[in-house]
């Protein structure tokens, strides 16, 4: 019911109409991320403009869009409002200039590692997120300057158009695809509206509601070209040290946000990204907004869908949506201020139907409940808090999880050979997590004179393996019994300090991997 995906194949027209449609819906997300980060609404335009153009030319994701964005605009908040936007461009220089360097370095190939539960916590949280969004639609600032929610005629009227928008983009892909149904939703809603004088909030609305008293008269989305200029501040360690936090924290949160996004869209289309060029084109994209007066941003997950659902699959989806919204600005204002708020909203309830797993209900009435909290408290992270916290709170989660279940995995079969030497064939993994197991496997005091551990089936995962096994050592030692250790790689043989002496070598059998720990480092 929900896959509403127009094409899975790129071609010029579908890439084009797509391309504008998302310029049409990158207007208001812009300007309202311009207003949380505290900054004037032509900044954020003009980061998606360039954050847009940049990524889908050179960027790992083709169709994927990128702008200004809400995640990375509340981490810009604090610093603009202490020390003023120029340290907010010397910001996303560095930030973008550390993408680069995690692009260089290979960084992205781990995201990857994300489990499954944490993307899908990810990618509801952020349907979540979309959705509250697009509530705000419904408020309006009152003559006292209070938002208060929509009443009345005014409220009916804005529910009426949200739907119907809603409807042609759900019904017109059955009658034909070739168009995106989000751009004919949202023209059909724009003329129905003015050639009826519909009393509807459109863009320009959105825009004075958020401006200052003395601006409201003046409020317009015509602008000029960006003009390139480096950051005022100083030159020096104390900038360094102002700036670098919230550079570090805007490079994490925009390359989290782009690589999962990326690999939503790989899920989506069966294809796959390039992480690494990716990280490569958000840092570009970064650093040239901080030259040209751009607020920076990343991948967009809403704008994204609405790209992928109405057929855009190229690069020069991208490119159009980025280009048309230059357009818009310095061309077609006026055009754009006339949209009704409507069917920009409608648009976004269909990407957050579309975008939310509803899959991941059968994860919560499954039995693996481990995987159900996972999920629901990366969700919850992402609504509450932030989505770089909460994925990394999923991941630990997993790892946890995962050390915890395979704890006990860990045992050993015995037996006593024709020469009466007691044999443990160990099966399962020796690591962190199940050193206790292990160590209660053995028993020294009643053991014969001569023991052998057989590791042909278990592997030794990490150092505190490796010093498990050297303690079990010292105790067969102390009780005078000869202990024989069989097949373990030579890396483990050279990190052992006491049980080296015991272990048997066999060339031929004795395998060949590596083992984690911080002193080959």
């Amino acid at each position: 019911m929900f896959d509403l995906i127009t094409s899975r194949d790129s071609n010029v027209k579908n890439d084009v109409l797509s391309g504008i449609t998302v310029a049409l819906a990158l207007v208001p997300e812009a300007v309202a991320f311009a207003f949380v980060a505290g900054v004037e609404p032509m900044v954020g335009l003009y980061a998606a403009f360039m954050m847009g153009l940049i990524t889908s030319a050179i960027g790992g994701r083709p169709g994927m869009i990128s702008g200004a964005t809400g995640a990375m605009a509340v981490v810009m908040v604090a610093l603009v409002a202490q020390h003023g936007i120029q340290y907010l461009f010397a910001a996303v220089i560095l930030a973008g200039i550390l993408q680069i360097l995690a692009g260089v370095l290979k960084l992205g190939k781990f995201i990857r590692l994300v489990p499954y539960p944490v993307m899908l916590g990810f990618v509801n949280g952020l349907a979540i997120v979309i959705f509250l969004a697009q509530l705000g639609q419904f408020k309006i600032v009152n003559a006292l300057g209070e938002s208060v929610w929509m009443q009345g005629d005014m409220l009916y009227m804005m529910l009426g158009l949200t739907l119907l928008t809603m409807a042609i983009i759900f019904f017109l892909p059955k009658l034909t695809k070739a168009v995106p149904a989000s751009l004919v939703a949202i023209v059909t809603i724009t003329l129905l509206v003015h050639g009826l004088d519909l009393e509807a909030r459109t863009v320009i609305d959105f825009v004075r509601d958020m401006l200052p008293a003395d601006q409201k008269d003046s409020a317009t989305l015509a602008g000029e070209l960006p003009s390139f200029a480096i950051p005022m501040v100083p030159f020096n360690l104390e900038t360094l040290y102002i700036v670098l936090p919230t550079a570090i924290i805007l490079a994490l949160v925009g390359l989290i946000e782009s690589l999962l996004t990326l690999s939503l869209i790989d899920d989506m289309t069966d294809t796959r990204g390039q992480g690494n060029r990716e990280c490569l084109g958000q840092g570009v994209a970064n650093t040239v907004n901080g030259f040209f007066g751009g607020m920076g941003g990343c991948a967009m997950i809403g704008q994204s869908m609405i790209n992928i659902n109405s057929g855009g699959r190229g690069r020069l989806s991208g490119i159009t949506a980025a280009l048309v919204l230059l357009a818009f600005i310095l061309f077609a204002a006026p055009l754009i201020e006339m949209i009704p708020l409507a069917a920009l909203v409608g648009v976004m309830f269909i990407v957050v139907i579309g975008t939310f797993e509803w899959a991941s209900f059968r994860i919560l009435r499954g039995v693996n409940k481990e995987d159900a909290v996972v999920l629901i408290s990366v969700t919850g992270i992402t609504v509450i808090a932030d989505l770089a916290i909460a994925v990394v709170v999923g991941v630990i989660m997993s790892a946890l999880v995962f050390a915890w279940k395979h704890a006990t995995h860990i045992h050993a079969k015995t037996h006593t050979d024709d020469d009466g030497w007691k044999v443990y064939e160990m099966e399962g993994p020796l690591f962190f997590g199940s050193v206790l197991h292990f160590k209660d496997l053995f028993d020294p005091k009643g053991d014969p004179q001569d023991v052998v551990i057989d590791f042909a089936e278990s592997r030794i995962w990490d150092s505190s393996g490796l010093d498990a096994l050297d303690n079990l050592a010292d105790k067969y030692q102390e009780q005078g019994k000869a202990l024989h250790i069989r097949h373990i790689s030579e890396e483990c043989r050279n990190l052992m300090t006491k049980a080296d002496k015991y272990v048997e070598m066999n060339v031929n059998e004795d395998p060949r991997y590596r083992i984690a720990t911080d002193e080959l480092g």
